[in-house]
């Protein structure tokens, strides 16, 4: 039986929210996908040198974002479209 795994829950950082408020209406439907891979999977980023913040690249998009120690929050620092 699969595990049953609560997606975290994605929240924005300030510069992020802007970054968001200036996409337009398709930028916005190819970075939902992305977002959702992050809160299915929070590690599923690449490490950024020694910090904990971690980079997701697909389709185009870019999200620099870090995940609290349990994984049940993400924090969306930077949005690349």
């Amino acid at each position: 039986m699969p595990k049953n795994r609560r997606r975290a829950l994605v929240t924005f950082h300030e510069t992020a929210e802007r970054q968001l408020a200036a996409l337009a209406d398709d930028d916005l439907a190819r970075l939902d996908p992305v977002l959702d891979a992050i809160a299915d999977a929070p590690d599923i980023g690449r490490p950024l040198r020694d910090s904990p913040l971690r980079e997701y690249q697909q389709n185009s998009v870019r999200v620099i974002y870090y995940a609290t120690t349990l994984g049940t929050i993400i924090v969306v620092a930077y949005v690349e479209v």
